[in-house]
């Protein structure tokens, strides 16, 4: 299985692809790592030819960058694409292009909390379980059929910081485990809907992962 990565940051999502692939627990190869940032650590992680970055700034309008993004990505041939904390909102043209093959994760439990400050807010909220969500990239931000979730336990002395962190734990092995069913040819896409071994997930698959 082919993988193109997006990646914004550190590329931790993306290290835990590359330790899986190397260890043999994962039947893929990343084929191109894709950043809107060109000082992101994630970019250090894969060999030079693999990395591609560009300042979005640079470019005359959301569209012009998306294009070329785009293009670069479509020139690594790529199976999947894996959004593993990018940042940016993908254009409605990219999502059309590699629309049904584009998954990313994200730290809520989807459909709350879409967007940014996931923690913060699921803490306002006094949710007694938090978590992380993989889903199907649609033009609408973050409202892709989800595939599975992880949730962690909201202690009553959490801070922002230290539930981000328990989050962090299950992000890799749920994203690790969508990816494996993936590489079986087990996850698909239809009318919006997540198909899994064939049939349409009615309610997203629950994945339990300890964390401390």
């Amino acid at each position: 299985m082919r993988l193109a990565v997006l990646a914004s940051g550190r590329g931790s999502n993306l290290q835990a692809i590359l330790d899986a692939i190397a260890t043999g627990a994962l039947e893929a190869r990343v084929v191109g790592v894709f950043s809107d940032k060109p000082t992101a650590p994630a970019l250090q992680r894969v060999p030079e030819p693999l990395r591609w970055s560009r300042k979005a700034k640079d470019y005359a309008d959301r569209g012009a960058f998306g294009t070329e993004l785009a293009d670069a990505v479509a020139a690594s041939q790529p199976d999947w694409v894996v959004c593993a904390g990018y940042m940016r909102i993908l254009g409605d043209a990219f999502v059309q292009r590699f629309r049904g093959r584009i998954l990313n994760i994200h730290p809520s439990l989807l459909p709350k909390y879409r967007g940014l400050h996931t923690h913060a807010r699921a803490l306002a909220a006094s949710d007694a379980e938090h978590g992380a969500s993989v889903h199907f990239v649609i033009p609408e931000l973050d409202a892709g059929a989800v595939i599975a979730y992880a949730p962690v336990p909201v202690l009553t002395d959490d801070t922002a910081e230290s539930l981000a962190a328990r989050v962090l734990q299950v992000e890799h092995p749920l994203l690790l485990a969508v990816l494996q069913m993936t590489a079986a040819g087990r996850i698909d896409e239809q009318s919006g809907r997540a198909i899994v071994d064939g049939q349409p997930l009615f309610t997203p698959l629950r994945l339990e992962f300890a964390t401390t």
